[in-house]
Formats: structure tokens, sequence, C-alpha cells
């Protein structure tokens, strides 16, 4: 077995504290499921879990510790995604509608998808993710890689387990009457939210 048992008796609860953090992905189904509902909001997050297969595949092959080693890399990626976050939250903040970040449009899954997509793979907390935290649950007297792509593939799981409770906490929302005042409110304080995740991404630093 490339994973003891022990191993993941320490992985699983790990993991689910991390998946369980507030994060941009994370706070993004929370207004997805307040404005979309629970099912589509789920439809939503695969485009998450897409991100994040092939964010373990880089780091299986490597390719992730460029992150991890180079400052203007972190640096590109870091900045891309507090633009794309800030873009999402100032859009949603000044909707008025629950239409997905403030376009007139009915929210649709694949539309859900492509934000999430692009919200996991423009931050670059989520390749640290597969390139600093799960590899201290991998034996070094094994193949890396294996380890990696197994443990990656079990953190997926428990995100999309995480992701699912904030979809339903914010379809929670959405089954109250929706008076534009009530619209407004949840707006603002789906809006404000991703502004904030915006400015902690805008802070934070490379590992070294």
């Amino acid at each position: 077995m490339p994973v003891s048992p022990t191993t993941l008796a320490f992985f699983i609860p790990a993991a689910a504290l991390v998946a369980a953090g507030p994060g941009a992905n994370n706070l993004l189904s929370l207004g997805n499921g307040a404005r979309a509902g629970f099912l589509l909001t789920l439809v939503g997050v695969l485009g998450r879990m897409v991100a994040f297969a092939i964010l373990i595949t880089l780091a299986a092959a490597g390719l992730g510790a460029l992150l991890t080693a180079s400052e203007i890399a972190f640096g590109i990626v870091k900045w891309v995604g507090v633009a794309y976050l800030a873009y999402l939250g100032i859009r949603t903040f000044r909707s008025t509608t629950l239409s997905v970040d403030g376009s007139s449009e009915a929210p649709r899954g694949l539309a859900l998808a492509r934000k999430e997509f692009l919200v996991a793979m423009t931050n670059p907390k989520a390749m640290l993710l597969f390139t600093a935290f799960i590899p201290q649950f991998v034996n070094t007297s094994g193949p890396a890689a294996p380890q990696l792509i197994l443990l990656g593939a079990l953190y997926i799981v428990i995100e999309f387990v995480m992701a699912s409770g904030y979809a339903l906490m914010g379809a929670t929302l959405r089954a109250f009457t929706m008076t534009p005042p009530r619209v407004r409110t949840i707006n603002r304080l789906t809006g404000g939210m991703l502004i904030g995740a915006a400015g902690l991404l805008a802070t934070s630093h490379r590992a070294t």
C-alpha cells in the first residue's frame, strides 16, 4: 500500500481542517449557493475539482516546485488571482439581482464551473497546498509521485464534501423570500467576502 493507515489517520482530519477554511473558492460556493441553488452550485464545484486534479498532476511531475522556488512565478499567479477575485467581488457587491457575479444572465452550471476553475488556478495557495502541505505526509522511503497522487485525490474528495457544505449554507439563504433588500444584503456580504479574500491573497508570501 503506497500510503499507510497511520498516515491516513493523520492526513484525513488535517485535510478536513484545511478544506473547511473560508478560502476564496469556498466563499464563491457560498455565494453561488445563494444565487443558483444547491445542485447547480455542486456542478460549479466540479470546476474546482478539475483545477485541483491538474495541480496534483503538476505537483507530481515536479512542476509545482516552480512556485515555491520562484518569487516571480509566485507573484504573477498571485496578482492575477487577486485581480480576478477583486473583479468577482466588485461585480457581486454592486449587483441588484441574484445572478452570478452581477451579470444579467441566469446562473448556469458551466459558468459557475468556469469561475470555480479560474479562482482555483489563479490562487498560488492552491498549488502550494499540493507542494507544501500534502508532501508532509509522503513517506520518503518510497516513490513520492504515487503517494502524492493518492493523497491529492483523497484531498479532492474531502474538498468536495466541504464545498458542498458551503453550497448548502448558501442555498439555505436562498430558501428565504428574496426581497430586493435581502438580495442586496446577500450580494454585499458575498461580494465583500470575495474582496476580502483578494486582500488576504495580496498579503500572502511565497513559502520558503
